[in-house]
């Protein structure tokens, strides 16, 4: 008996469907909030409350060419303050890490897992 090619063709088609679909790689979700990468700090705090502690890790520098008078390429020099705020979800989830660059979500991690009561609070 043959395979009809439709069944392959719609399953096929319903994955890249799923895939192609604009839902963030990364997500934090902390009480009914949902933060994700290229999310401000502001909004960060407003669905998550404050997070268990913040760090400064550094800056991070960047040069960007911008053309002179004449010839001549001249380098504009910006920095970024580079800052880790911890999130301890407790004991039954993990300890999240979200890594921020000029005030913007860039990354977020896990570090384990959550020890005592929940300090994700969301709204």
């Amino acid at each position: 008996m043959p395979i009809p090619t439709y069944g392959i063709f719609t399953g096929t088609l319903s994955v890249l469907l799923l895939l192609s679909a604009p839902f963030p790689l990364h997500a934090f979700r902390c009480g009914e909030g949902l933060v994700s990468v290229g999310d401000s700090k502001g909004r960060v705090l407003v669905e998550c409350g404050k997070p268990t502690f913040k760090e400064k890790v550094g800056d991070r520098e960047t040069r960007k060419s911008k053309k002179g008078t004449g010839t001549a390429t001249k380098g504009v020099k910006s920095s970024k303050t580079v800052e880790q705020w911890t999130y301890n979800c407790g004991k039954d989830d993990f300890i999240y890490i979200l890594t921020f660059e000029g005030g913007k979500l860039v990354k977020e991690a896990t570090d384990g897992r959550g020890r005592g009561a929940s300090e994700c609070k969301g709204r």
